[in-house]
């Protein structure tokens, strides 16, 4: 039998033994979605940390480190993780004022006792949720399908199968406790890969002649070429990383789940523990430079490295690290779209969160299967798509006072004008676009929402 069908019969027999044997079967929608809200938080962090890495990240990682060395590494990693850093007071405020809440739109229709309000976060963090569960699909299935020759479209359903088959049966608790077990796998894993690469890339000294990456041009943030890969990646990436939690259902669900006195540390944890995982993969990226290693497709340069670095065996819990990346966010999807059905429900069923669950796995793999759709663009479309209500949910939780109105026109004019221009700065490759299209959704949400309720409340007043 082909290993890596071998590695995903095992992942899905590990990941549905550990739901079934150490959570209950749920029976009740609140508790489906947010558990006792009293997890703990080393638990938390690790599920907060799996969430947040995506299949993808583990290939970029690697790959900026590789072609833009320090810069391009930097510029992924440090906002990956000062975000889930910066989300924490809010995430904090919204527990206190909602401690007995489940979803973003729902707090945002008790701020403002809003239809249009609701339903425009709906609409976003649904999208989100769809495009996310896409992105997974595409990568992990892309390298899955051509190791396995399993055909593409069949290992995006076999994908959504594994995940649904756990995350159905206790919902949020069941998506915690298997993102613990493949976070702590994953931090092992990748750990080991990056220090035994050194080892048995030249030590040392050629890592830290690979930290300019394989054309030594990179090794600095203020060079004209770092300045190149900022404004290019770094700023846009930066943008819609720092905005990402709270574009992210699965983020503000969490910060419901845990226990209220412990929000702070889970988060911060989390992040740490996250950051660990793309630096080991970025270190990796530095040895394969400074080897002077000619990628044949740098888009999985840690694949090709590890296959040349360490024996044969090794690909296993690479193939396992990139199974738990790639589910770990699906499952976190699942239970986020559940937990927006108690905002589209006014008779909520744990029938209606099962079958928005499996909706979502349908979206999901059609999206992964539109021909000529790339990871990249995936990323960065959603990652801008998160960006536009960050302001209006950042003025809301600091009290800034917004009209109904204000909000909603703010984040539709966002995505109306932002988004287009971001995407055609994308299609292009033109830096100049994906910057002013990043920029653009932030500030437009938020500067749209002020006026437009400044100007309501004078016509009011």
């Amino acid at each position: 039998m082909n290993y890596t069908i071998m590695v995903l019969a095992a992942y899905a027999v590990i990941m549905i033994a550990a739901t079934v044997l150490m959570t209950n079967k749920e029976k009740s929608v609140e508790r489906f979605c947010v558990g006792n809200r009293n997890t703990g938080w080393f638990i938390s962090a690790l599920s907060i940390a799996a969430t947040w890495i995506w299949a993808p990240s583990l290939f970029t990682s690697t790959e900026n480190a590789y072609t833009k060395g320090f810069a391009g590494l930097f510029w992924f990693l440090v906002p990956n993780v000062l975000c889930l850093i910066f989300f924490i007071p809010f995430a904090r405020r919204i527990r206190k004022e909602m401690p007995e809440g489940i979803t973003l739109s729902g707090y945002m229709h008790q701020k403002y006792q809003s239809e249009s309000v609701k339903n425009i976060y709906l609409f976003q963090l649904g999208a989100l949720s769809a495009l996310s569960t896409g992105v997974q699909l595409l990568a992990g299935s892309k390298i899955l399908s051509m190791l396995t020759g399993i055909p593409f479209w069949i290992m995006t359903v076999i994908m959504a199968v594994i995940a649904y088959s756990y995350s159905q049966f206790s919902g949020i608790k069941a998506s915690i406790l298997t993102d613990s077990i493949q976070m702590v796998f994953m931090l092992i894993a990748s750990v080991c890969f990056a220090v035994f690469g050194i080892k048995n890339g030249g030590g040392i000294q050629n890592m830290f002649a690979g930290i300019g990456g394989y054309t030594g041009e990179c090794s600095s943030l203020f060079s004209a070429k770092g300045i190149e890969i900022f404004l290019g990646f770094g700023l846009p990436t930066t943008v819609g990383l720092i905005s990402g939690p709270f574009g992210d259902q699965c983020f503000w669900q969490r910060a419901f789940c845990v226990k209220k006195n412990r929000i702070g540390r889970a988060f911060f944890v989390g992040a740490i523990l996250f950051g660990m995982v793309p630096l080991s993969m970025g270190i990796l990226g530095f040895v394969g430079a400074g080897m002077g290693y000619t990628a044949i497709d740098t888009g999985v340069i840690n694949f090709e490295l590890i296959s040349e670095l360490f024996p044969s065996w090794a690909v296993i819990p690479f193939l396992f690290m990139i199974v738990s990346g790639l589910l770990s966010t699906i499952d976190s999807n699942l239970c986020a779209i559940s937990s927006l059905t108690t905002d589209i429900f006014k008779k909520n069923t744990l029938g209606k969160t099962k079958i928005a669950m499996v909706a979502l796995l349908v979206i999901g793999i059609i999206v992964a299967n539109i021909p000529g759709l790339t990871v990249t663009h995936l990323f960065l479309m959603y990652g801008t798509l998160r960006a536009a209500t960050l302001l209006p949910t950042i003025f809301t939780l600091k009290g800034v006072k917004l009209k109904p109105e204000g909000v909603v026109t703010g984040i539709a004019t966002a995505l109306i004008i932002g988004l287009p221009v971001f995407a055609y700065g994308n299609i292009t490759g033109t830096a100049a676009y994906k910057t002013a299209g990043s920029l653009l959704t932030v500030l437009l949400s938020g500067t749209v929402a002020l006026i437009a309720s400044r100007k309501r409340g004078a016509e009011n007043g």
